[in-house]
């Protein structure tokens, strides 16, 4: 992450782990200014970026959010998932996400207000 849209422009911040979820907020050519997770603004070539989606269990939760089979709050529980973990987001209906966690082999449903990375009421496909 550059702090200008360009190569002549200091770097701000180097992202360790792929695919954490970012929001672009302004475009400049091949350069897209993006905000991570804890509000962190900055500019990065597009080439860097992805198309796929993902997002982050809400870092502002004071509790774990709840992975569910289906999505319904009574649903069978099929994990606690911890503020910052990294999902992958496959579709959501404006108020759950279908969802699977990287690295593992959980995957189901989780409340779109839990998540960073998903607007609210947001819906796709």
């Amino acid at each position: 992450m550059r702090v200008g849209p360009s190569t002549i422009y200091p770097t701000k911040w180097i992202y360790m782990k792929p695919g954490l979820p970012l929001e672009i907020i302004d475009e400049y050519g091949h350069w897209r200014q993006v905000r991570d997770d804890a509000g962190t603004t900055g500019w990065m070539h597009s080439a860097l970026l992805s198309g796929l989606r993902t997002a982050v269990v809400g870092p502002w939760l004071k509790a774990n959010a709840m992975l569910r089979g289906s999505p319904e709050t009574t649903a069978t529980l099929i994990a606690e998932l911890q503020p910052g973990v990294l999902l992958s987001l496959r579709s959501c209906t404006g108020t759950w996400c279908s969802v699977s966690v990287q690295k593992h082999s959980a995957s189901g449903y989780i409340r779109q207000n839990m998540l960073w990375g998903a607007y609210p009421g947001e819906m796709f496909r």
